[in-house]
């Protein structure tokens, strides 16, 4: 017989899943639930994640193309604002209101130092942001197989009890019960596997955007020494 798309989803029709999970105990479903929880939420934040990496990296672009052909710091405050979204904005916040800082206080840049000081802080801010929420994926790619698993042992336990109890040996009796058992580790594995994937995807982004961060900073203090000949 030829292999169609039709054949995988014939197979699929087949597996009665609400029949399977209806015959399942209370524990059971109680751990379906709470995978499919973990999926959704997962989920959820794995589509919020990729809208803000994709805009992050958009408008960093864009702010560096405009940074890179200003001619000054002070020309670029007012156009900072159309590209607000972008991470690099809320670093050259930090360092721009430092300088503004020791220039109202002393008349010139004094302090570079400090000024790094600031837009490391600016990078860690921004890190922290993109980061946040993403430790919920590795917790899901961690715990959900696990969960799983606990789920068939509680559920082929139950199976080989009633197996016992009935006194049959055959396939015909065991089967349908393990089969609702390996249901709980389907589940599991399908909340695992995209948050694993998806952990490891923005994590990568995560550190690509650091990277941008950073040689935004040195870019900076190169034009502030150019603007204030320090």
């Amino acid at each position: 017989m030829d292999l169609t798309p039709l054949v995988p989803c014939a197979f699929l029709l087949q597996l009665n899943v609400i029949d399977m999970v209806s015959r399942s105990t209370p524990l059971g479903w109680g751990v379906l639930i709470v995978l499919v929880c973990l999926s959704l939420i997962s989920w959820a934040i794995i589509f919020a994640k990729w809208s803000a990496f994709r805009r992050a990296r958009d408008s960093n672009a864009k702010f560096l193309r405009a940074f890179r052909k200003a001619n000054g710091l002070d020309a670029l405050v007012a156009a900072s604002e159309q590209f607000r979204p972008a991470p690099l904005v809320a670093v050259f916040d930090f360092g721009y209101e430092e300088i503004h800082r020791q220039v109202k206080a002393r008349g010139k840049l004094c302090n570079k130092v400090t000024l790094e000081r600031s837009l490391q802080l600016g990078v860690s801010e921004e890190l922290s942001k993109l980061d946040h929420n993403l430790n919920w994926l590795a917790t899901t790619a961690t715990v959900a197989p696990f969960i799983g698993l606990f789920g068939t042992v509680i559920g082929i336990i139950r199976s080989f009890n009633e197996l016992g109890q009935a006194g049959s040996a055959s396939l015909r009796a065991v089967g349908p019960g393990i089969s609702d058992a390996l249901l709980a580790t389907a589940v599991g594995l399908a909340a695992a596997i995209p948050a694993a994937v998806f952990y490891n995807h923005f994590g990568h982004l995560l550190k690509e955007i650091g990277a941008r961060l950073d040689d935004f900073s040195i870019e900076f203090m190169n034009m502030t020494e150019r603007s204030f000949e320090v």
